[in-house]
């Protein structure tokens, strides 16, 4: 058997298509391959023998129908989503009907299969809904986010996040399926969309462009690395409890522009001939509902199946930032429709 990983040519959907694969798992990677889908970050097990690729929109039963029944998945991490704040506030229908109506359609594609499995068969059957610390709406300046926090979404993003996540729990509760959820924090490392953060302030400052900071820079977020996350995800699908939420953070936490400084000192080492970069920082006006803090509780991973980060931010920002500069080709392909700019409200702040 295999398993299927939805939305699996995007950031964190390829590195664990990468990971898996490279493990010697069977992974069927569905992705509708939108903007942020690219089959590019793939490039290094597309080929492989126990690695195909289906190009299918979750929305789209019949495929997905299709996908299971031709691939027999004993689970499925479904990662598809479109996933960026501000494109939300500028399009919300796209993200109800991608996580909202998609995630219904493949929930009920789910069922459907697990149901006509032998008992051996739906024991084993995983379904991950992968989600994000956004549903939780925003901390004040102490606390955590836990598995029980109450869902307070304040963008059209996370509210179409939390409304998958319900679903998700109501086919578990009212269908039996099993149904794990997972909340994370914000994602870093390499193969991520320009857009994001920290390649956004990477590729603008190895340009000379302007960096821009939303408001005065201090929303605080919790960074975890990918590859961190990418294990976390692996841990609950062969080891968690159906029907539990994991919620999955690194203790990271920065001010946005803190971190947006941090990047400008590395690249200040790294191109010392356009330094400092600091310099081509500009505060613009800040996007409406801009959550002030996010911060993850991770110990119930870590306590029930041993879960711990690898990467710390210091040396995984490096990292980072090293594979942005030695991999400007991908860069240049991936962010081709991109103008680099903050989108949603990008007015300078008087």
């Amino acid at each position: 058997m295999s398993v299927v990983v939805t939305g699996g040519a995007g950031f964190i959907g390829s590195a664990l298509v990468r990971a898996l694969v490279g493990d010697g798992e069977r992974v069927v990677t569905v992705d509708k391959l939108t903007y942020a889908g690219n089959l590019g970050n793939l490039a290094s097990v597309i080929d492989r023998p126990n690695h195909a690729f289906e190009r299918a929109d979750i929305c789209d039963r019949a495929a997905i129908d299709r996908v299971f029944r031709e691939h027999r998945p004993s689970a499925v991490y479904h990662l598809a989503a479109e996933s960026h704040v501000d494109r939300s506030i500028d399009a919300p229908a796209a993200f109800v009907e991608t996580n909202v109506v998609g995630t219904a359609a493949l929930l009920e594609a789910a069922l459907d299969y697990w149901r006509a499995l032998d008992a051996a068969g739906r024991a084993q059957f995983r379904f991950l809904q992968v989600s994000t610390d956004e549903v939780y709406g925003a901390l004040g300046a102490s606390g955590y986010f836990e598995d029980g926090s109450a869902y307070r979404p304040n963008s059209p993003y996370s509210a179409s996040k939390a409304a998958a996540d319900h679903l998700a729990r109501a086919w578990f509760h009212t269908y039996g399926l099993p149904v794990l959820v997972s909340n994370c924090s914000n994602n870093y490392g390499p193969y991520q969309f320009p857009e994001k953060l920290i390649p956004l302030m990477v590729l603008n400052g190895l340009a000379g462009k302007a960096l821009p900071v939303y408001g005065a820079g201090t929303n605080v977020r919790d960074w975890l690395h990918v590859d961190d996350h990418v294990a976390a995800l692996r841990c609950i699908v062969e080891r968690g409890r159906a029907g539990e939420t994991y919620l999955i953070g690194a203790r990271a936490e920065a001010r946005n522009i803190d971190l947006v400084n941090a990047i400008c000192r590395l690249l200040d080492e790294r191109r010392p001939q356009t330094a400092p970069h600091a310099r081509l920082i500009a505060f613009v006006t800040d996007r409406p509902g801009h959550d002030a803090r996010y911060a993850i509780d991770p110990g119930k991973i870590e306590r029930e199946l041993g879960w711990r980060p690898r990467h710390d931010l210091e040396r995984g920002l490096a990292a980072t930032v090293d594979w942005y500069i030695a991999n400007r080709s991908w860069c240049e392909r991936a962010g081709a429709s991109y103008r680099q700019e903050r989108l949603g409200v990008v007015a300078a702040a008087s």
